[in-house]
């Protein structure tokens, strides 16, 4: 058995294939309508779907789980970031770790929390 995929619940399918895209580089592997598959085996799907199958909201910034990303060049991530999503939430700008990795903490558009660091 192997792990195919992560799921992650938005509102606006289109808005987060964007972000995605501009952000971390990931291109639509499938469009199912409502269901997205994208790169890296990222899932986006639309809240309305999640809510009809579960009968539950999804919780924005509930903070259980987190999408990690590394970069080697952090600071031209940040920039980056900075200049496409400049209204974006934070939850720690850029610091490092005292075991010295560097690392940004931060919500996409839906409040899924993602951290990109450095190499280990």
């Amino acid at each position: 058995m192997k792990l195919k995929n992560i799921l992650i619940v938005v509102k606006d399918i289109q808005k987060s294939k964007q972000f995605y895209h501009d952000l971390f580089g990931l291109d639509v592997v499938a469009d199912n309508e409502g269901n997205m598959i994208l790169t890296e085996g990222l899932v986006l799907q639309d809240e309305k779907i999640w809510r009809d199958f579960l009968g539950k909201e999804s919780i924005p910034e509930s903070n259980s789980c987190e999408l990690y990303f590394e970069e080697y060049d952090l600071e031209s991530f940040v920039a980056k970031l900075e200049r496409l999503y400049p209204s974006i939430k934070y939850v720690n700008r850029l610091m490092t770790h005292s075991w010295g990795q560097k690392v940004i903490r931060f919500y996409d558009p839906d409040g899924n929390l993602i951290e990109v660091g450095t190499p280990m």
